[in-house]
């Protein structure tokens, strides 16, 4: 898999006459400006997940230009329905945060996918990390979006991290029970991002093969890997 992003955001810059320094085109607003949107965008979106997740099933709308529709989700106590596109295999180690008498952490595991295996052009994959108890007992299991992270990567290139520019985070407990399932989403806008959230106008390249890793705590989950033509 080759480094991708060659395309930019907002295009080339033109060169200001006389000052010998590149201008940006009239009417576009400063970088500074749109990196804060981006940032605060960011921000609320993941608080989105938490605060959905408090009701039993994280679900978040992929309406940011690519037309997805939300995951109806489910009751609590209930499991989380398959993801319909690519999913990991095998199950991670169990997040850090796990409690509840009776509970084995090593029986609790986190796993990775996405909504479809292949996005044609404008489309926004869904991004969806699942926690599964697969105790007779229920456990406690820290889902805020202080432990969450969404890592998108191609190759040796790291395409994309949601804590990049996450304004804030929160810890959310949540009870699973036996067997089942909690699930949250995230719509990823098929943009780069860089830890600091600085400035970054290329965009991920079409016709590259990208790996999609969730992270819960300390635990990271198998590989999802997915297309974006």
């Amino acid at each position: 898999m080759g480094r991708q992003g060659n395309s930019e955001i907002s295009g080339s810059r033109p060169t200001g006459s006389g000052s010998g320094q590149p201008q940006r085109k009239a009417g576009r607003p400063p970088l500074t400006a749109v990196y804060r949107r981006r940032r605060l965008f960011v921000g609320v979106l993941l608080l989105l997940v938490l605060a959905v997740a408090a009701g039993g099933f994280a679900a978040v709308s992929g309406a940011l230009g690519g037309g997805g529709q939300a995951d109806a989700g489910a009751p609590a106590g209930e499991s989380a329905p398959e993801a319909k596109g690519n999913t990991a295999g095998s199950a991670a180690p169990t997040p850090a945060a796990t409690a509840g008498r009776g509970c084995d952490p090593n029986r609790v595991s986190v796993t990775a996918a996405t909504d479809q295996p292949i996005y044609a052009a404008g489309e926004n994959p869904m991004l969806s990390l699942s926690v599964t108890n697969g105790n007779k007992v229920p456990c406690e299991v820290n889902m805020g979006t202080s432990q969450m992270e969404f890592l998108i990567i191609s190759g040796s290139d790291r395409i994309f991290s949601s804590r990049d520019c996450q304004a804030e985070s929160a810890d959310l407990l949540k009870t699973i029970a036996p067997g089942k399932t909690e699930t949250a989403n995230f719509p990823w806008p098929r943009n780069r991002s860089v830890p600091g959230c600085v400035a970054i106008e290329a965009v991920p390249g079409a016709g590259g093969t990208y790996v999609f890793t969730a992270r819960l705590g300390n635990a990271l989950s198998p590989k999802a890997v997915f297309q974006l033509n």
